[in-house]
């Protein structure tokens, strides 16, 4: 009865883009309105499926829709969703739709230059890469996955391309170059599926555990699949567009393509390549770890070198997908239960990263920690605490949704899957843990450079004490002393002299706040709530390894 909601999710934002290109000068005066209601709409009915969803059969395909699409080839369109991909279709239709406020709610002068440019074809564009997002997600024929994973390229691509910043041309070049070849490789491990198989039915051929494809079969295909995969995830080595594409991309382009696009990869390791190839899986798992834990260290220490804030945040999404595929590299439903939680946790914490560092070169014209020179809790009270809260958030701090999936993958690597090799998978596991420290280390030495200290051209009015004397090593200068007032007086110069040179220092906006608070409160909730989203996915994972009927 309920078949309808993953049609009604596809057709809504469609049919939208469709109406831009039929009657542009009817909805023109309406474009700054026109995305939020068509998102605000599609957000509703991910809500309504999360409501009428059964959650006690997490593990069962539910609101499913299976059509002839091409009836010669044997190719439905099949779709439904279950407690692996019901959370990524939430998660997608949300920050669209912030994305989409985040644009319409600000005044015309704020938010970046790319709102008047071309504002219809920006609203097109963002409808269309929802299409292919959510579809991704919903699709269960391997083809069609296909179709919707590539429709992503294209608006993605121009997004960077027209709206990105002054090397926005060589970074969508090389995303696309990357993504379309890695793509290619993958459609070839999908028909090497279909020819041994005889069917595109992800349900039915995850139900047959890789049943009529010998050893050598599912190895081929998995390193085919996966490579496909780890471009879009992405894992190293394979993740060289990325820094690139993150730097120049719009706000609302570095929000979509951290907190979604790069699901996109994961996902399909959760949901084709680990139950359709089992044996091509474990034979594969111990190099998937490997190349998990490098990219852990290596995005770690790529982030220690960064100076430019969005740049920063790229690399740091390196190493937490390691996170991420280290879960799935272990085989076990808490390894990949890990993954899946990481999944949604890195899509709240880096999208809201991702506002903050928009929000941030919005006001200072510049991303360059060093040129921003701290002191924005001073400046920028606000601003400055939300950038806090993100950050503490993404190195994994306890109670918040960081933690989770880090430690579950952590946890799944200290006890792998039966013939896997543990030895190698404790030592995954101990290079993990160091990741995670650096990890840390990383976002503090950001924390240190933006938001403390001094801002720029405050001086310290406070003399050196005579000798003997034991100086005053308070933090704060008590407030009416002699030295709060200079301090304050210097700000307040700061403050011109900024204004004079075009940088905006207003704190936290109201558009901004209405924003980033779903994904605030989403993090507290996951973390100190960590059940809410595995109750969903576990009974899934179980019966994606074989371990339920």
């Amino acid at each position: 009865m309920t078949g309808w909601l993953p049609i009604a999710l596809l057709a809504v934002p469609l049919l939208g883009a469709l109406l831009l290109l039929l009657v542009p000068e009817v909805l023109r005066p309406a474009l700054r309105t026109y995305g939020l209601i068509l998102s605000g709409v599609t957000l509703a009915l991910a809500l309504v499926m999360v409501a009428t969803f059964d959650h006690g059969q997490a593990t069962r395909l539910q609101f499913t829709v299976d059509q002839p699409w091409i009836p010669g080839l044997g190719l439905h369109l099949h779709l439904g969703v279950d407690g692996i991909s019901l959370p990524l279709v939430v998660l997608t239709a949300l920050l669209t739709f912030l994305c989409f406020g985040y644009l319409s709610w600000g005044r015309p002068r704020t938010p970046s230059r790319f709102l008047g440019n071309r504002p219809r074809a920006l609203v097109f564009t963002l409808l269309v890469l929802e299409v292919g997002m959510i579809g991704t997600f919903l699709a269960l024929d391997l083809l069609l996955f296909f179709v919707f994973f590539e429709i992503v390229l294209i608006p993605m691509f121009f997004l960077i391309g027209i709206w990105g910043g002054a090397g926005r041309r060589a970074a969508s070049i090389k995303f696309i170059l990357y993504t379309l070849l890695g793509s290619v490789v993958m459609l070839l491990g999908l028909l090497l599926v279909w020819t041994q198989t005889g069917t595109l039915d992800m349900a039915r051929l995850a139900a047959a555990h890789g049943a009529g494809m010998s050893r050598s079969v599912q190895i081929l295909a998995f390193v085919a699949i996966g490579v496909g995969l780890a471009v879009k995830t992405p894992m190293w080595p394979l993740h060289t567009w990325l820094p690139d594409a993150h730097t120049e991309a719009p706000t609302v382009g570095s929000v979509l393509l951290a907190g979604v696009l790069l699901k996109m990869g994961t996902y399909g390791f959760a949901r084709i390549a680990i139950p359709v190839l089992p044996e091509g899986a474990t034979a594969v798992a111990p190099w998937l770890g490997a190349f998990a834990v490098v990219g852990i260290i290596y995005g770690a220490l790529a982030c220690l070198a960064q100076r430019d804030l969005k740049r920063m945040i790229a690399y740091s999404s390196v190493g937490h997908m390691g996170f991420v595929l280290l879960g799935f590299a272990t085989l076990t439903p808490t390894g990949i239960n890990g993954a899946l939680f990481a999944n949604v946790a890195h899509g709240l914490i880096t999208g809201l990263l991702f506002f903050l560092a928009g929000a941030i070169k919005d006001r200072y014209h510049t991303a360059d920690m060093p040129s921003l020179g701290g002191g924005m809790l001073a400046t920028m009270p606000r601003l400055g605490s939300v950038l806090t809260f993100a950050a503490i958030a993404s190195l994994g701090l306890p109670g918040l949704a960081g933690f989770w999936g880090e430690m579950l993958a952590l946890f799944g690597a200290f006890q792998p899957a039966s013939g896997l090799p543990r030895a190698l998978f404790l030592t995954y596991m101990v290079i993990g843990g160091l990741g995670a420290v650096l990890t840390a280390a990383y976002f503090v030495l950001m924390l240190s450079r933006v938001t403390h200290g001094r801002p720029p051209g405050v001086v310290d009015q406070q003399q050196a004490p005579p000798s003997g004397e034991t100086p005053d090593e308070r933090p704060v200068a008590p407030l009416g002393s002699d030295e709060s007032l200079a301090e304050q007086a210097a700000i307040a110069t700061l403050e011109t002299e900024q204004a004079q040179r075009g940088i905006r220092i207003d704190d936290l906006r109201s558009y901004e706040l209405a924003a980033w608070t779903p994904l605030v409160v989403l993090i507290v909730l996951f973390g100190l709530w960590p059940g809410l989203l595995l109750s969903l996915t576990t009974p899934a994972v179980q019966t994606l390894l074989g371990a339920l009927p």
